[in-house]
Formats: C-alpha cells, sequence, structure tokens
C-alpha cells in the first residue's frame, strides 16, 4: 500500500542512509552544489554538510522520519526530514540533486509532508532557514511558508564547515487545517 499520492516517495530506512548523506552533501556543499539553485556554497565552506552518523542520529530520534524521492531506476534523488514535535512537524535536511532542481520534485516532497502532518493530525509545520537566502525564504513563501520574525543563531561546529560570514536561521510556518 503507498503512503503518499505521489509513487516516487517513500519512507526511507537505514539502508538508505549513504545515499541521504551523499544527496545531503551534493545538494549544499561545495562545487557539485553550484548546479543547483539551493546551494549553500557561497555561505559555508567544505564539501561536507552531514555524514553517516548525523544521518543516522537524526533517523533516530523519535518522531523522526526520512522521505525519499525516487527516480525511475530507483536512486534517491530528493530527500525530506520529519520530525513530529508534538504541535509542530519540524521539516529538515531537505534537498533535491542539483542537476535536477526546478523540476516540481522539492513541491512534492512539501506536498508528502503536508500528507504525513495531516496523517498524523498536525497542523503546523515549521523550518528553519538561512536568513540570508532571500530567493530560498522567496520560493517557501510561495509554497505556504510564512516567516514568523523569529531569528535563531546558526552555530559553526566540526562537521558542517566554516562559515564564510555571520549566518543566522530565519524561522518559517506553514499552517493549515487537518
Amino acid at each position: 500500500m503507498m503512503f503518499f499520492s505521489n509513487p516516487r516517495i517513500q519512507f526511507a530506512n537505514k539502508e538508505d542512509i549513504i545515499a541521504i548523506k551523499h544527496l545531503l552533501n551534493a545538494a549544499y556543499r561545495g562545487d557539485s552544489s553550484r548546479k543547483g539553485w539551493t546551494h549553500e556554497a557561497d555561505l559555508i565552506g567544505g564539501d561536507v554538510r552531514t555524514d553517516d552518523n548525523n544521518v543516522r542520529e537524526v533517523m533516530d530520534l523519535p518522531g523522526s522520519i526520512f522521505l525519499k524521492y525516487l527516480d525511475e531506476d530507483g536512486s534517491i534523488i530528493g530527500c525530506v526530514n520529519l520530525q513530529n514535535q508534538g504541535t509542530n512537524l519540524y521539516l529538515g535536511m531537505f534537498s533535491v540533486r542539483p542537476d535536477i532542481q526546478g523540476k516540481g520534485l522539492g513541491k512534492a516532497l512539501l506536498a508528502a509532508a503536508d500528507e504525513y502532518a495531516g496523517y498524523l493530525g498536525i497542523a503546523r509545520i515549521k523550518m528553519t532557514v538561512i536568513s540570508v537566502r532571500a530567493e530560498l525564504i522567496a520560493w517557501y513563501n510561495r509554497n505556504g511558508y510564512l516567516p514568523t520574525g523569529e531569528l535563531i543563531p546558526f552555530h559553526e561546529d566540526s562537521l558542517t564547515g566554516n562559515h564564510l560570514q555571520p549566518l543566522q536561521f530565519a524561522v518559517l510556518v506553514k499552517e493549515f487545517n487537518v
């Protein structure tokens, strides 16, 4: 039985950790990410956004799941992490392979997140986006995510790369009836 209306979107499992890590790193960091428009390569140095252990830790959080978007060959070309936080569904680690961005895969993953929130009975999806990413925030706005005005510090760590400028996260939310 399919859970999502898009049959190419499925729940990820532990066997998908390495592919999800590669996708996230390719979409967010280094020269390969520049093929897409959602990269952070001009804001954060290095080629690593995450590693196997980090993906596993996020996958193992209580109420946390990953969705994967599969191409016709069964390769993961998109993903998103969703975390049930009670009144919110937190959306993070969202990515589409850089060379195929702009073809509706991201919108399909957001729609699947909406479906999952509805299944859980949660009427609010929350996310954080680097605040200087105006074009990305505008895309989320067009897809129903609105800024709350809340800003959260983005602290540099030893995993995700060195910040090339001071950064912070803007909090966005999407509310709907379930």
